[in-house]
């Protein structure tokens, strides 16, 4: 029976630490999978140490490892996207360099696409022993909020890790936006997904590289990619408020009508257009927020630059762009 092929998708940004111990785990992981060859696609992610050192190196001892090198830092949603678009394998996993993604679920994860007729095999963090929490707490909340506003499935605890079937490979590809919220789209594009839940790992080596304020971004745009409930949600209060300002001035006029009170207090009204003139801003904000991105979607500019490709793909060029 003909082999067939995985290829290991791995963005890495600053991971010279832990890309080596990385390479040894996949390496028993991939010799525990007899039937299946591998390809190991390392994309460097605009890295500032020696991680681009690291992948040549590797490149020399063993042909499965193929790279490419971005020309700056344009974040992990590029990188997996860059990696993706050079895998060859029948099937891709995307995985993280820094082992909170346990290579060893692989085998799990090839045996429900190959045997249990899913297109998609994912992990599923059921606890998160050892994370911040404060992280904890706004990460349980956003794949809530995200639940509730979006038209996509979100499984909570969910990480970037899967395996994917060339068909969903395909489809992802097909959704070239700039502004990628991964998750979203491996939700949108549907396919029949298999959760695997595991137990949270800590980096074997290394810092993370997602600070707080970062993950409260990418929170950001999940919501904004994937769900209109902000624009709407801006409309409902805007009715409110002007419910509001027709029963204060009928208030007003029947008192000063019945009873002739002077209308008095300016503290009070400063206080009325400061509280609207922020909502405006607000509002404002928000609105701000979607044309914004649709002005970077319009403008088509590539989703990555890469200076360095090392692959075993024919007539692979040494630099290109992903479009």
């Amino acid at each position: 029976m003909e082999k067939k092929k995985i290829t290991a998708v791995v963005p890495c940004y600053n991971e010279e630490a832990v890309i080596g111990l990385f390479y040894k785990e996949i390496c028993r992981v991939a010799g525990a999978m007899e039937r299946v060859d591998f390809e190991f696609m390392f994309v460097n992610d605009g890295s500032s140490d020696g991680t681009l050192e690291k992948m040549q190196e590797l490149r020399k001892m063993d042909k499965r490892v193929c790279f490419l090198s971005f020309s700056r830092n344009f974040g992990k949603e590029a990188a997996m996207y860059a990696g993706l678009e050079h895998a060859t394998g029948d099937y891709v996993a995307v995985i993280d360099a820094d082992l909170q993604h346990p290579p060893a679920l692989l085998i799990p994860m090839f045996d429900a696409v190959t045997k249990e007729g899913y297109d998609s095999a994912a992990a599923r963090r059921i606890s998160r022993k050892g994370e911040p929490k404060l992280r904890s707490f706004v990460s349980r909340r956003f794949y809530r909020v995200l639940a509730k506003l979006s038209q996509i499935e979100v499984v909570e605890g969910e990480v970037d890790y899967r395996l994917m079937s060339r068909a969903m490979v395909n489809a992802v590809l097909g959704m070239s936006e700039r502004n990628r919220f991964t998750k979203g789209i491996f939700s949108w594009v549907g396919f029949k997904t298999k959760w695997i839940p595991y137990e949270n790992v800590e980096r074997a080596a290394g810092k993370t590289k997602w600070s707080f304020w970062k993950l409260v971004k990418y929170s950001m745009e999940g919501i904004i990619g994937y769900s209109t409930a902000p624009l709407a949600l801006v409309s409902f209060i805007g009715a409110l408020f002007f419910i509001g300002a027709i029963f204060a001035i009928l208030y007003i006029v029947v008192k000063t009508v019945l009873w002739g009170d002077p209308i008095g207090g300016w503290p009070s009204l400063a206080c009325m257009i400061l509280g609207v003139g922020g909502l405006q801003l607000f509002g404002m904000g928000i609105l701000g927020q979607y044309l914004g991105k649709t002005y970077l979607e319009v403008k088509n500019r590539p989703i990555y630059v890469a200076s360095v490709v090392e692959t075993n793909e024919p007539g692979e060029d040494k630099a290109e762009k992903g479009e």
